[in-house]
Order: C-alpha cells, then sequence, then structure tokens
C-alpha cells in the first residue's frame, strides 16, 4: 500500500481487466469532443468583442410619398346610366382620356334640344330687354321734353303775370287820374252853381260844366272797370301759373314713374337673363360630365362599376387610377418606445418582398439585396394599428432602388443606430433595455440645427 517495492500492484493484479477500472479511463473520441466544445466557446465569446450595429425594425409597404401620386377613385358627378366603357383595366390612360361614357337619368334634363331652347329663351329675354330699354329712352326723352316745356311754360306764365301787373299799374293809375279829375270836375260844377245860383254865370255854362262833370264821372267809371279787369287778370294769370306748374309736375311724375317701373322690369330682366345664362352654362358643364375623363395619366386598376345600363349615384365612385409618374417611398411603422430614436435624416436599410436578399442587421455592408433610405415624414400621432408611421425616400448616396416594386407591396426596414460590441447587445437584448441613443440625439440635434440654417 506504501508502494516501497519497485513492483508495481496493478501489473501484478491485473486491475485494468476490471469493469471499474475500464469506466474510469477517457477514450479517446471524447478528447476530440472536448476540444471542439473549447473550440466553439471560445470562438463564441471571441464573437462577442465584434462590432454591431445597432437598429430599429419595422414592417410596412411602399406607397407614393406625394399624395396627388396615390391611387385614386374616379367618381361620377353625375347621377347617370352606363352606357359605354372606353377602358379596362391594367390599360394606360392619358390625362383627359375617355373611361367611360354615361347618360341622364333625371327627367328634366331628357329633352335633347334643352340647350337650343334655353338660348332660345336667353334671345327673346334679351329682345325684351331691348324693348325696355327703348322704351326707357324714350321715357327719358318724354321727362326731358316735359321739364322743358315746364320751363318754357312757366316762363311764358310768369311773364304773363309780369305783363299784367305793369297793365294793374298803368290801369291804376289811370283809375286815380279819373277820380281825381272827377273829383275837380264836381269842385269846378260845385263853384259853378253856387255862381248860377248868386247869377254870376249863365245857364249855358252850368249845363257844359255838367256835361264834362258827367263825362268825368263815365271816366272814372272806365277807369275803374278797367283797373278791376286788369287785376282780375293778374290773379288769373297767377292762378294759371301755379296751375301749369302743378299740371307738368303732374306729368313729369307719371313719367318719372313710368321710367322707374319700366328700369325695374328692365333689371328684372337682366336678373332674369343672368339666371338663365348660369343654367345655360350649367347645362353645358352638365353634358360634358357625360363622358368621364382621366384626371391624369396613369393606369386603370380597376373598375368598380362594371356593365352597360347599371345605374350610378352622384359622386359614386366608378374606377380607380394610379399615376403613371408616381415617386415611391416606403412606408414603415414602428413602436413607439422606438419612435424617439429616429429622426428627419435619419439612414435606413430596407428589403424588398418578392426581392432576393441575405440580411445581417447589426451589420449592413455584409447584406445583400438592401437598399438605402432616408427619413422624410415622421407622423406626429400613431395609426390604427397603435404605430407610428414613417415615410422613407430613396438615399441618393445608394444603390437605386429597383424599378419593379409596385405600391403596396410589402416592405422589411431597420433604422441604423449605434456601433456596439455584440455582447453588448445581446445582454441589452435579454434585459430588454433600449438602443443607445446618445449618438442618434447628436445626430438629430446637428441634423435639426442644419435645417433652420438653411430656414
Amino acid at each position: 500500500m506504501l508502494n516501497l517495492s519497485e513492483k508495481k500492484l496493478d501489473n501484478e493484479a491485473g486491475i485494468e481487466h476490471l469493469y471499474s477500472s475500464r469506466l474510469l479511463n477517457t477514450p479517446g473520441k471524447f478528447n476530440i469532443i472536448r476540444r471542439w466544445m473549447l473550440g466553439v466557446l471560445s470562438f463564441l465569446i471571441a464573437c462577442m468583442f465584434l462590432p454591431w450595429q445597432q437598429n430599429v425594425q419595422g414592417y410596412g409597404k411602399i406607397t407614393p410619398f406625394m399624395p396627388q401620386d396615390r391611387p385614386q377613385s374616379v367618381n361620377s358627378i353625375l347621377a347617370g346610366r352606363i352606357e359605354k366603357w372606353n377602358v379596362r383595366e391594367g390599360q394606360q390612360v392619358n390625362k383627359g382620356d375617355t373611361l367611360l361614357i354615361i347618360s341622364e337619368v333625371k327627367e328634366k334634363f331628357f329633352d335633347p334640344q334643352i340647350l337650343a331652347r334655353t338660348n332660345t329663351q336667353i334671345e327673346n329675354k334679351m329682345d325684351a330687354v331691348k324693348s325696355k330699354q327703348e322704351k326707357i329712352n324714350a321715357l327719358q326723352k318724354q321727362v326731358g321734353a316735359l321739364k322743358s316745356g315746364l320751363n318754357f311754360k312757366l316762363q311764358q306764365a310768369k311773364n304773363k303775370v309780369k305783363q299784367f301787373r305793369f297793365k294793374v299799374q298803368a290801369e291804376k293809375a289811370d283809375y286815380e287820374a279819373a277820380k281825381l279829375n272827377q273829383k275837380l270836375s264836381e269842385d269846378q260844377f260845385a263853384r259853378l252853381e253856387k255862381l248860377y245860383n248868386q247869377g254870376l254865370a249863365s245857364l249855358t255854362e252850368l249845363q257844359n260844366r255838367t256835361n264834362k262833370n258827367q263825362e268825368a264821372q263815365a271816366k272814372l267809371i272806365s277807369a275803374e272797370n278797367k283797373y278791376n279787369t286788369a287785376l282780375q287778370e293778374l290773379i288769373n294769370s297767377e292762378i294759371e301759373l301755379n296751375s301749369i306748374e302743378a299740371d307738368y309736375l303732374d306729368k313729369i311724375s307719371k313719367a318719372e314713374s313710368n321710367l322707374s317701373e319700366t328700369a325695374g322690369d328692365l333689371f328684372e330682366s337682366q336678373a332674369d337673363i343672368a339666371k338663365m345664362r348660369i343654367e345655360y352654362s350649367n347645362l353645358q358643364t352638365r353634358s360634358d360630365l357625360y363622358i368621364i375623363r382621366a384626371p391624369q395619366d396613369g393606369f386603370v386598376v380597376k373598375a368598380l362599376k362594371a356593365g352597360i345600363g347599371e345605374t350610378i349615384k352622384e359622386g359614386e365612385e366608378v374606377v380607380s387610377i394610379l399615376p403613371a409618374t408616381a415617386k415611391l417611398a416606403v412606408e414603415l411603422y414602428v413602436k413607439a418606445v422606438d419612435l424617439p430614436l429616429l429622426y428627419e435624416g435619419c439612414k435606413v436599410r430596407v428589403q424588398f418582398d418578392g426581392w432576393p436578399a441575405l440580411v445581417f442587421s447589426g451589420w449592413p455592408n455584409a447584406s445583400v439585396g438592401t437598399f438605402g433610405g432616408v427619413v422624410k415624414v415622421i407622423d406626429k400621432v400613431n395609426s390604427a394599428n397603435g404605430k407610428f408611421r414613417v415615410l422613407i425616400t430613396p438615399d441618393p448616396d445608394d444603390v437605386v432602388w429597383p424599378e419593379l416594386i409596385r405600391a403596396g407591396s410589402g416592405v422589411y426596414g431597420w433604422a441604423m443606430l449605434n456601433n456596439v460590441m455584440l455582447g453588448y447587445e445581446l445582454w441589452r437584448q435579454f434585459n430588454g433595455f433600449p438602443p443607445d441613443m446618445v449618438k442618434n440625439i447628436e445626430s438629430a440635434s446637428s441634423g435639426m440645427t442644419k435645417s433652420k440654417e438653411d430656414k
């Protein structure tokens, strides 16, 4: 037991043939496995120190970047019945090409000569307006003539009044002279009669004086009559002056009333013409709307109404068109927790569905079949799926996107963030920590500062 002898006990006993001894010996193949495991472990440990680029991933689809380039539905402005289709699905059309033709379904527009008849009504109304305008011109001339006649008559009557005033003054002077003459005649008669009674005058002289006194009395009466007549004529001329003015003002008022009434009818007729012209223009536009045309160059995607004779409502969609020259972009949806890591101008790698690719998200340089993009728009509110939409356009410094991609196809994308060790990234993923965003914030701040300087 103390192994004092040079002779080995195990060899003498032959214990290598025992079952327990065979279990304690390690076979050579297990040594090979151990070496492989140690090599793999060493390789994995070495991989922990490899560089890894952090990223934010999202899935979305291809969509036109500009709103006018997105698929649009062509609506029928009028209610109608489909008469003829001029296109088929998938056909390329140019702006203004006829897509389909519809016919009228409202009974008030059934008359095929409605435009001609409306135009005839407008012409008749214009003739009526012309007649009323001529009537207005005639009434204006009549009012002018009445005003001129009024001025002439007033001047004539005023002159007549003035003439009679002069005549009254003259007759009044004659009357006053006759009164004075008659008074003198009476005085002379009285003195002569007194002398006759005294026997100082003859009867012949008394008779002659009596005759002269009577003549003076007759002249006084005649002068008084003439004065009264002249005064009456003056009053009549003044009354005539007032009556002339009142008569002409009445005629002028009636003419002006007719003029105003005719002018009102004229304005009403002109308003009717304006309404009828609007209606005529609407009818012309309506007749053009029976032909539904392509709003822009593009491709007919789908006919939403089919068949001949099918009726459509006002504003109803009839066909869908995809614009031909659409600038495509990627519409990615990212989680709210990843949204602060993105900013306008952020570099993104995208992979298109149906496009062969070999992707290493942490080593973008080793990926094959991916394409570069730049974040252009980040929505301020979330979408219906609870995620935030990000619009990405092609990176001008990277490979051009394939021409065969179509709007609506799926896209997988990831935004490139910081370069870290693979071991750190695995540790972060296992613990659920967010990506490192120090470099991201610095890039975003520099991008915002640059955009402000550009503005």
